[in-house]
Protein backbone atom coordinates (compact mmCIF):
# COMPACT_ATOMS: atom_id res chain seq x y z
CA UNK A 1 0.00 0.00 0.00
CA UNK A 2 0.89 3.32 -1.19
CA UNK A 3 -0.31 6.95 0.35
CA UNK A 4 0.72 10.10 0.93
CA UNK A 5 0.20 9.03 5.11
CA UNK A 6 0.80 6.43 7.08
CA UNK A 7 -2.36 5.43 9.25
CA UNK A 8 -0.92 7.11 12.29
CA UNK A 9 0.49 10.39 13.48
CA UNK A 10 3.66 11.04 15.88
CA UNK A 11 3.51 12.85 18.95
CA UNK A 12 7.01 13.66 20.35
CA UNK A 13 7.21 13.79 24.02
CA UNK A 14 9.28 16.15 26.55
CA UNK A 15 11.99 12.83 26.24
CA UNK A 16 12.04 12.98 22.75
CA UNK A 17 10.08 9.69 22.38
CA UNK A 18 7.76 9.37 19.85
CA UNK A 19 4.24 7.69 20.41
CA UNK A 20 1.99 7.13 17.45
CA UNK A 21 -1.52 7.67 17.35
CA UNK A 22 -4.28 6.95 14.59
CA UNK A 23 -4.57 10.00 12.17
CA UNK A 24 -7.54 11.33 11.25
CA UNK A 25 -8.92 11.38 7.40
CA UNK A 26 -11.44 8.93 5.15
CA UNK A 27 -8.46 7.57 3.23
CA UNK A 28 -6.78 6.01 5.97
CA UNK A 29 -10.18 5.14 7.85
CA UNK A 30 -10.93 3.07 4.17
CA UNK A 31 -7.62 1.44 4.23
CA UNK A 32 -6.64 0.31 7.58
CA UNK A 33 -9.06 -1.92 7.67
CA UNK A 34 -7.94 -3.88 4.63
CA UNK A 35 -4.55 -3.43 5.83
CA UNK A 36 -4.99 -5.30 9.12
CA UNK A 37 -5.88 -8.86 7.06
CA UNK A 38 -3.09 -9.13 4.47
CA UNK A 39 0.55 -9.84 4.53
CA UNK A 40 1.92 -6.50 3.22
CA UNK A 41 4.02 -2.97 4.08
CA UNK A 42 2.33 0.81 4.18
CA UNK A 43 4.59 3.31 2.71
CA UNK A 44 3.80 6.97 3.72
CA UNK A 45 5.07 10.10 5.09
CA UNK A 46 5.44 10.13 9.17
CA UNK A 47 2.93 13.43 8.76
CA UNK A 48 5.48 15.36 10.68
CA UNK A 49 8.72 17.53 8.20
CA UNK A 50 11.93 16.36 8.66
CA UNK A 51 10.97 13.09 10.83
CA UNK A 52 13.40 10.30 9.65
CA UNK A 53 12.61 6.77 11.39
CA UNK A 54 13.06 3.06 10.25
CA UNK A 55 9.76 1.20 9.61
CA UNK A 56 8.21 -0.02 12.63
CA UNK A 57 5.12 -2.01 12.94
CA UNK A 58 1.99 -0.98 14.26
CA UNK A 59 -1.52 -2.77 15.43
CA UNK A 60 -0.13 -5.39 13.26
CA UNK A 61 0.60 -3.50 10.42
CA UNK A 62 4.22 -2.96 9.10
CA UNK A 63 4.73 0.94 8.06
CA UNK A 64 7.64 2.02 6.20
CA UNK A 65 7.93 6.10 6.63
CA UNK A 66 8.84 8.61 3.80
CA UNK A 67 10.78 11.11 5.31
CA UNK A 68 9.86 14.59 3.62
CA UNK A 69 11.86 18.10 4.76
CA UNK A 70 9.66 21.41 5.65
CA UNK A 71 10.61 22.57 2.06
CA UNK A 72 9.08 19.38 0.38
CA UNK A 73 6.24 19.39 2.68
CA UNK A 74 5.45 23.12 1.26
CA UNK A 75 5.96 22.52 -2.31
CA UNK A 76 5.03 19.04 -2.88
CA UNK A 77 1.84 18.51 -0.55
CA UNK A 78 0.46 22.42 0.33
CA UNK A 79 2.06 23.51 -3.20
CA UNK A 80 1.32 20.98 -5.92
CA UNK A 81 -1.06 18.40 -4.36
CA UNK A 82 -3.35 21.13 -2.77
CA UNK A 83 -3.03 24.38 -4.73
CA UNK A 84 -2.69 23.10 -7.72
CA UNK A 85 -3.92 19.06 -8.30
CA UNK A 86 -7.19 19.77 -5.79
CA UNK A 87 -8.71 22.98 -6.90
CA UNK A 88 -8.21 21.84 -10.30
CA UNK A 89 -9.69 18.39 -9.83
CA UNK A 90 -12.68 20.00 -7.97
CA UNK A 91 -13.84 22.20 -11.23
CA UNK A 92 -12.05 25.04 -10.29
CA UNK A 93 -13.98 26.11 -7.30
CA UNK A 94 -10.93 27.88 -6.58
CA UNK A 95 -8.56 29.08 -8.43
CA UNK A 96 -5.28 26.62 -9.40
CA UNK A 97 -1.81 28.04 -9.07
CA UNK A 98 0.96 26.53 -11.32
CA UNK A 99 4.34 26.93 -10.23
CA UNK A 100 8.06 25.08 -11.86
CA UNK A 101 9.66 24.59 -8.64
CA UNK A 102 6.28 22.92 -7.07
CA UNK A 103 6.10 20.64 -10.04
CA UNK A 104 10.37 19.45 -9.32
CA UNK A 105 9.36 18.82 -5.77
CA UNK A 106 6.26 16.95 -6.73
CA UNK A 107 8.21 14.80 -9.19
CA UNK A 108 11.16 13.98 -6.12
CA UNK A 109 8.45 12.87 -4.15
CA UNK A 110 6.86 10.68 -6.20
CA UNK A 111 10.44 9.27 -6.98
CA UNK A 112 10.52 8.99 -3.31
CA UNK A 113 7.75 6.73 -2.78
CA UNK A 114 8.07 5.17 -5.47
CA UNK A 115 11.57 3.97 -4.57
CA UNK A 116 10.50 3.43 -1.07
CA UNK A 117 7.82 1.30 -2.36
CA UNK A 118 10.22 -0.81 -4.95
CA UNK A 119 12.47 -1.57 -2.28
CA UNK A 120 9.91 -3.62 -0.47
CA UNK A 121 7.63 -5.32 -2.74
CA UNK A 122 8.48 -8.60 -2.83
CA UNK A 123 9.11 -10.20 -6.18
CA UNK A 124 6.01 -10.30 -8.06
CA UNK A 125 4.03 -8.73 -5.43
CA UNK A 126 0.95 -6.66 -6.11
CA UNK A 127 1.12 -2.46 -5.30
CA UNK A 128 -1.61 -0.32 -4.81
CA UNK A 129 -1.13 3.35 -4.52
CA UNK A 130 -3.56 5.75 -3.53
CA UNK A 131 -4.81 9.58 -4.35
CA UNK A 132 -3.83 12.42 -6.40
CA UNK A 133 -0.66 13.01 -4.12
CA UNK A 134 1.28 10.28 -6.40
CA UNK A 135 0.08 10.16 -9.33
CA UNK A 136 3.70 9.77 -10.91
CA UNK A 137 4.53 6.85 -8.92
CA UNK A 138 3.06 4.29 -11.31
CA UNK A 139 5.26 4.75 -14.21
CA UNK A 140 8.23 5.36 -12.08
CA UNK A 141 7.66 1.88 -9.87
CA UNK A 142 7.34 0.23 -13.09
CA UNK A 143 10.64 1.05 -14.32
CA UNK A 144 11.82 0.08 -10.92
CA UNK A 145 10.04 -2.96 -10.61
CA UNK A 146 8.81 -4.26 -14.25
CA UNK A 147 7.95 -7.77 -12.09
CA UNK A 148 5.33 -6.15 -9.95
CA UNK A 149 1.48 -5.77 -10.22
CA UNK A 150 0.20 -1.74 -10.11
CA UNK A 151 -3.19 -0.81 -8.90
CA UNK A 152 -3.77 2.95 -8.49
CA UNK A 153 -6.75 4.22 -7.29
CA UNK A 154 -7.92 8.27 -7.28
CA UNK A 155 -9.92 9.41 -4.51
CA UNK A 156 -11.11 12.62 -5.34
CA UNK A 157 -13.12 13.42 -8.64
CA UNK A 158 -10.73 13.42 -12.21
CA UNK A 159 -11.98 16.51 -14.38
CA UNK A 160 -13.28 16.74 -17.70
CA UNK A 161 -11.06 17.42 -20.41
CA UNK A 162 -11.58 21.25 -20.59
CA UNK A 163 -10.59 21.34 -17.09
CA UNK A 164 -7.49 18.86 -17.27
CA UNK A 165 -6.01 20.75 -19.90
CA UNK A 166 -5.29 23.58 -17.88
CA UNK A 167 -2.70 21.74 -16.27
CA UNK A 168 0.81 22.72 -17.83
CA UNK A 169 2.25 18.57 -17.14
CA UNK A 170 -1.28 17.15 -18.32
CA UNK A 171 0.89 14.60 -20.14
CA UNK A 172 3.39 13.92 -18.16
CA UNK A 173 0.41 12.97 -15.23
CA UNK A 174 -1.57 11.12 -17.98
CA UNK A 175 2.20 8.89 -18.19
CA UNK A 176 2.44 8.78 -15.16
CA UNK A 177 -1.10 6.64 -14.27
CA UNK A 178 -1.05 4.90 -16.71
CA UNK A 179 2.26 2.90 -15.43
CA UNK A 180 -0.23 1.18 -13.41
CA UNK A 181 -2.43 -1.99 -14.89
CA UNK A 182 -5.68 -0.73 -13.15
CA UNK A 183 -6.70 2.54 -12.70
CA UNK A 184 -9.73 3.25 -10.14
CA UNK A 185 -12.29 6.04 -9.68
CA UNK A 186 -14.72 6.41 -7.54
CA UNK A 187 -17.43 7.16 -10.76
CA UNK A 188 -18.11 6.03 -14.11
CA UNK A 189 -18.10 9.62 -14.87
CA UNK A 190 -14.28 10.31 -13.99
CA UNK A 191 -13.39 7.33 -14.95
CA UNK A 192 -14.94 8.58 -18.30
CA UNK A 193 -13.02 11.58 -18.30
CA UNK A 194 -9.61 10.14 -17.90
CA UNK A 195 -9.74 7.92 -20.98
CA UNK A 196 -10.79 10.44 -22.70
CA UNK A 197 -7.48 12.58 -21.71
CA UNK A 198 -5.66 10.15 -22.69
CA UNK A 199 -6.97 9.21 -26.31
CA UNK A 200 -7.13 13.40 -26.49
CA UNK A 201 -3.89 14.07 -25.39
CA UNK A 202 -1.44 10.72 -26.08
CA UNK A 203 -3.27 9.81 -29.02
CA UNK A 204 -3.67 6.39 -27.33
CA UNK A 205 -6.08 3.29 -29.05
CA UNK A 206 -9.38 3.03 -26.20
CA UNK A 207 -11.93 1.24 -26.20
CA UNK A 208 -14.55 1.49 -23.51
CA UNK A 209 -12.50 1.11 -20.08
CA UNK A 210 -9.84 -0.44 -21.70
CA UNK A 211 -6.54 1.74 -22.97
CA UNK A 212 -3.92 0.43 -25.52
CA UNK A 213 -0.20 1.30 -24.92
CA UNK A 214 2.28 0.56 -27.74
CA UNK A 215 6.26 0.70 -27.41
CA UNK A 216 8.46 2.07 -29.52
CA UNK A 217 7.96 -0.28 -32.66
CA UNK A 218 3.86 0.54 -32.93
CA UNK A 219 3.61 -2.57 -31.35
CA UNK A 220 0.71 -3.38 -28.26
CA UNK A 221 2.64 -3.66 -24.85
CA UNK A 222 0.41 -3.53 -22.41
CA UNK A 223 -3.64 -2.86 -21.33
CA UNK A 224 -4.69 -0.67 -19.06
CA UNK A 225 -7.92 -0.70 -17.45
CA UNK A 226 -9.48 2.70 -15.98
CA UNK A 227 -12.90 1.89 -14.93
CA UNK A 228 -15.19 2.91 -11.16
CA UNK A 229 -14.86 1.50 -7.51
CA UNK A 230 -16.75 3.23 -5.47
CA UNK A 231 -15.33 3.54 -1.91
CA UNK A 232 -16.91 2.91 0.88
CA UNK A 233 -16.76 2.48 4.93
CA UNK A 234 -16.02 -0.63 7.66
CA UNK A 235 -19.99 -0.13 7.95
CA UNK A 236 -20.38 -3.09 10.06
CA UNK A 237 -18.24 -1.98 12.77
CA UNK A 238 -19.71 0.98 12.44
CA UNK A 239 -22.95 0.03 13.03
CA UNK A 240 -21.89 -1.99 16.11
CA UNK A 241 -20.35 0.60 17.83
CA UNK A 242 -23.74 2.88 17.28
CA UNK A 243 -25.33 0.27 18.73
CA UNK A 244 -23.30 -0.01 21.75
CA UNK A 245 -25.28 1.39 25.22
CA UNK A 246 -22.30 3.97 25.65
CA UNK A 247 -23.23 5.49 22.33
CA UNK A 248 -26.62 5.25 22.73
CA UNK A 249 -26.58 7.29 25.87
CA UNK A 250 -24.12 9.64 24.70
CA UNK A 251 -26.65 10.06 21.75
CA UNK A 252 -29.44 10.93 24.29
CA UNK A 253 -27.43 12.95 26.21
CA UNK A 254 -26.50 15.32 23.40
CA UNK A 255 -29.59 16.34 21.98
CA UNK A 256 -30.39 17.38 25.89
CA UNK A 257 -27.56 19.43 26.13
CA UNK A 258 -28.26 21.05 22.60
CA UNK A 259 -31.87 21.35 24.82
CA UNK A 260 -33.99 19.08 23.26
CA UNK A 261 -35.37 20.40 19.77
CA UNK A 262 -37.84 18.90 17.82
CA UNK A 263 -35.59 18.92 15.04
CA UNK A 264 -31.48 19.02 15.17
CA UNK A 265 -29.83 19.09 11.55
CA UNK A 266 -25.80 18.26 11.66
CA UNK A 267 -23.19 19.03 8.95
CA UNK A 268 -20.05 17.12 9.45
CA UNK A 269 -17.34 18.23 6.92
CA UNK A 270 -13.30 19.11 6.54
CA UNK A 271 -13.33 22.38 6.59
CA UNK A 272 -12.77 22.75 2.82
CA UNK A 273 -14.05 25.05 0.02
CA UNK A 274 -15.61 21.68 -2.00
CA UNK A 275 -17.38 20.68 0.84
CA UNK A 276 -20.47 23.99 0.49
CA UNK A 277 -20.62 24.70 4.16
CA UNK A 278 -21.03 28.25 3.78
CA UNK A 279 -23.92 27.50 0.85
CA UNK A 280 -25.89 24.96 3.75
CA UNK A 281 -25.50 28.25 6.28
CA UNK A 282 -26.89 30.45 3.99
CA UNK A 283 -29.73 28.47 3.47
CA UNK A 284 -30.74 27.69 7.52
CA UNK A 285 -29.98 31.35 7.78
CA UNK A 286 -32.42 32.09 4.78
CA UNK A 287 -35.21 29.58 6.83
CA UNK A 288 -34.72 31.13 10.00
CA UNK A 289 -35.39 34.09 8.90
CA UNK A 290 -38.56 33.23 6.68
CA UNK A 291 -39.83 31.49 10.26
CA UNK A 292 -39.81 28.32 8.41
CA UNK A 293 -37.41 27.30 11.11
CA UNK A 294 -37.57 28.24 14.31
CA UNK A 295 -35.14 28.66 17.26
CA UNK A 296 -35.24 26.74 19.61
CA UNK A 297 -37.36 23.91 18.10
CA UNK A 298 -34.34 23.36 15.91
CA UNK A 299 -30.25 23.91 15.69
CA UNK A 300 -27.99 22.98 13.51
CA UNK A 301 -24.38 21.16 14.68
CA UNK A 302 -21.93 22.09 12.63
CA UNK A 303 -18.86 20.34 12.83
CA UNK A 304 -15.76 21.33 10.64
CA UNK A 305 -12.89 19.53 11.23
CA UNK A 306 -9.42 21.67 10.62
CA UNK A 307 -7.42 21.47 7.05
CA UNK A 308 -4.58 22.19 5.57
CA UNK A 309 -4.76 25.35 8.13
CA UNK A 310 -1.00 26.75 6.31
CA UNK A 311 -2.84 27.55 2.70
CA UNK A 312 -4.39 30.79 2.70
CA UNK A 313 -7.71 29.69 1.04
CA UNK A 314 -8.55 27.60 3.77
CA UNK A 315 -8.03 30.78 6.14
CA UNK A 316 -10.02 32.56 4.56
CA UNK A 317 -12.65 29.77 4.75
CA UNK A 318 -12.61 29.36 7.98
CA UNK A 319 -12.84 33.18 8.59
CA UNK A 320 -15.79 33.28 6.23
CA UNK A 321 -17.53 29.87 8.01
CA UNK A 322 -17.24 31.63 11.42
CA UNK A 323 -18.46 35.14 11.02
CA UNK A 324 -21.75 33.53 9.34
CA UNK A 325 -21.72 31.40 11.81
CA UNK A 326 -21.47 34.46 14.64
CA UNK A 327 -23.87 36.43 12.46
CA UNK A 328 -26.57 33.81 12.51
CA UNK A 329 -26.75 33.00 16.14
CA UNK A 330 -26.74 36.78 16.81
CA UNK A 331 -29.50 37.42 14.58
CA UNK A 332 -31.80 34.58 15.71
CA UNK A 333 -30.16 33.21 18.96
CA UNK A 334 -31.09 33.92 22.55
CA UNK A 335 -29.76 33.22 25.95
CA UNK A 336 -29.64 29.06 26.07
CA UNK A 337 -30.51 29.00 22.32
CA UNK A 338 -28.50 28.61 19.99
CA UNK A 339 -29.34 28.60 16.14
CA UNK A 340 -25.82 26.88 15.32
CA UNK A 341 -23.33 25.06 17.17
CA UNK A 342 -20.03 25.60 15.47
CA UNK A 343 -16.85 23.29 16.39
CA UNK A 344 -13.82 23.54 14.84
CA UNK A 345 -11.80 20.30 15.96
CA UNK A 346 -11.89 16.59 15.42
CA UNK A 347 -14.06 14.09 17.43
CA UNK A 348 -13.12 9.86 17.64
CA UNK A 349 -15.42 7.62 16.34
CA UNK A 350 -17.68 7.14 19.47
CA UNK A 351 -18.66 10.82 20.04
CA UNK A 352 -19.13 11.01 16.11
CA UNK A 353 -21.46 7.89 16.22
CA UNK A 354 -23.54 9.63 18.58
CA UNK A 355 -23.86 12.71 16.68
CA UNK A 356 -24.90 10.96 13.98
CA UNK A 357 -27.67 8.60 16.01
CA UNK A 358 -29.00 12.46 17.63
CA UNK A 359 -29.40 14.26 14.53
CA UNK A 360 -32.62 14.30 12.67
CA UNK A 361 -31.09 15.33 9.05
CA UNK A 362 -27.95 14.82 8.22
CA UNK A 363 -26.33 17.94 5.74
CA UNK A 364 -24.26 16.65 3.08
CA UNK A 365 -23.55 19.87 0.78
CA UNK A 366 -20.63 19.18 -0.66
CA UNK A 367 -20.14 21.00 -4.04
CA UNK A 368 -17.88 18.48 -5.97
CA UNK A 369 -16.33 15.09 -3.81
CA UNK A 370 -14.88 11.88 -4.90
CA UNK A 371 -17.55 9.90 -2.98
CA UNK A 372 -18.05 11.18 0.58
CA UNK A 373 -17.74 8.68 3.64
CA UNK A 374 -19.70 10.86 6.06
CA UNK A 375 -22.95 10.03 4.69
CA UNK A 376 -22.43 6.63 4.45
CA UNK A 377 -21.52 6.85 8.16
CA UNK A 378 -24.60 8.41 9.20
CA UNK A 379 -26.73 5.54 7.08
CA UNK A 380 -24.10 3.14 9.14
CA UNK A 381 -25.43 4.50 12.51
CA UNK A 382 -29.01 4.58 12.09
CA UNK A 383 -30.09 0.93 13.32
CA UNK A 384 -33.04 2.80 15.02
CA UNK A 385 -34.03 3.27 10.81
CA UNK A 386 -34.73 6.75 11.79
CA UNK A 387 -33.56 10.18 10.18
CA UNK A 388 -33.51 11.29 6.86
CA UNK A 389 -30.03 12.43 4.38
CA UNK A 390 -29.69 15.42 2.35
CA UNK A 391 -27.37 14.25 0.11
CA UNK A 392 -25.45 16.97 -2.53
CA UNK A 393 -25.89 15.49 -6.17
CA UNK A 394 -22.22 16.09 -7.03
CA UNK A 395 -21.07 13.56 -4.46
CA UNK A 396 -20.12 9.73 -5.61
CA UNK A 397 -22.71 8.96 -3.16
CA UNK A 398 -25.32 10.35 -5.21
CA UNK A 399 -25.23 7.60 -7.60
CA UNK A 400 -25.50 4.75 -5.22
CA UNK A 401 -27.61 6.62 -2.09
CA UNK A 402 -30.99 6.39 -3.61
CA UNK A 403 -33.29 7.09 -0.91
CA UNK A 404 -31.61 10.75 0.27
CA UNK A 405 -32.75 13.64 -0.41
CA UNK A 406 -30.90 15.08 -3.62
CA UNK A 407 -29.98 18.82 -4.08
CA UNK A 408 -27.87 21.16 -5.88
CA UNK A 409 -25.90 23.35 -3.44
CA UNK A 410 -25.88 25.99 -6.02
CA UNK A 411 -29.75 25.71 -5.63
CA UNK A 412 -30.20 27.24 -2.78
CA UNK A 413 -34.02 27.89 -2.93
CA UNK A 414 -33.68 23.86 -4.18
CA UNK A 415 -31.69 23.31 -0.95
CA UNK A 416 -33.78 25.09 1.80
CA UNK A 417 -37.00 23.10 0.19
CA UNK A 418 -35.45 19.68 0.62
CA UNK A 419 -33.77 20.40 4.13
CA UNK A 420 -37.60 21.10 5.48
CA UNK A 421 -38.83 18.11 3.70
CA UNK A 422 -36.26 16.24 5.26
CA UNK A 423 -36.89 17.87 8.48
CA UNK A 424 -40.56 17.06 8.20
CA UNK A 425 -40.46 13.85 6.88
CA UNK A 426 -43.36 11.77 8.09
CA UNK A 427 -41.47 8.61 10.34
CA UNK A 428 -42.92 5.70 8.32
CA UNK A 429 -41.71 7.69 5.27
CA UNK A 430 -38.34 8.11 6.77
CA UNK A 431 -38.03 4.20 7.74
CA UNK A 432 -38.60 3.34 4.28
CA UNK A 433 -36.07 5.36 2.95
CA UNK A 434 -33.40 4.75 5.73
CA UNK A 435 -33.90 0.74 5.11
CA UNK A 436 -33.38 1.13 1.64
CA UNK A 437 -29.75 3.48 2.10
CA UNK A 438 -28.68 0.91 5.14
CA UNK A 439 -29.11 -2.26 2.89
CA UNK A 440 -27.01 -0.70 0.29
CA UNK A 441 -24.37 0.53 2.67
CA UNK A 442 -24.27 -2.47 5.09
CA UNK A 443 -24.18 -4.45 1.91
CA UNK A 444 -21.25 -2.38 0.45
CA UNK A 445 -18.82 -1.80 2.76
CA UNK A 446 -15.03 -1.06 2.23
CA UNK A 447 -13.76 -4.77 2.22
CA UNK A 448 -16.10 -5.53 -0.78
CA UNK A 449 -14.69 -2.38 -2.46
CA UNK A 450 -11.10 -3.68 -1.79
CA UNK A 451 -11.70 -7.07 -2.55
CA UNK A 452 -13.04 -6.10 -5.61
CA UNK A 453 -10.58 -3.68 -7.01
CA UNK A 454 -7.58 -6.36 -5.98
CA UNK A 455 -9.50 -9.07 -7.91
CA UNK A 456 -10.12 -7.01 -10.99
CA UNK A 457 -6.20 -6.19 -10.65
CA UNK A 458 -4.74 -9.94 -10.26
CA UNK A 459 -6.41 -10.52 -12.77
CA UNK A 460 -4.98 -8.04 -15.17
CA UNK A 461 -2.05 -9.20 -17.44
CA UNK A 462 0.93 -7.45 -16.79
CA UNK A 463 1.99 -7.28 -19.83
CA UNK A 464 1.09 -8.43 -23.33
CA UNK A 465 3.39 -9.67 -25.68
CA UNK A 466 3.40 -9.62 -29.55
CA UNK A 467 5.64 -10.43 -31.90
Amino acid sequence: MVANRLPVDPHVDAHGSIDWQRAPGGLVTALESVMRNVDGAWVGWSGAPDLDVPPFEVDNMWLVPVALSAAEVEAHYEGFSNATLWPLYHDVIARPEYHRPWWDAYRRVNLRFAEAAAEQAAPGATVWVHDYQLQLVPAMLRELRPDVRIGFFNHIPFPSLEIFSQLPWRRQVIQGLLGADLIGFQRAGDASNFVRAVRRLLGATTRGSIITLTNGHGRVSRHVRAAAFPISIDSASFDALARTPAVQLRAREIRQELGDPEVVLLGVDRLDYTKGIRHRLKAYGELLAEGRLTVPECTLVQVASPSRENVGTYQTLREDVETTVGRINGEFGALGQTAIHYMHHNYPQDEMAALYLAADVMLVTALRDGMNLVAKEYIAARSDERGALVLSEFTGAADELAGAFLVNPHDIDGMKDAFMQAATLDRREARRRMKKLRRRVLDNDVAKWAKTFLAVLSASPTRTEHP
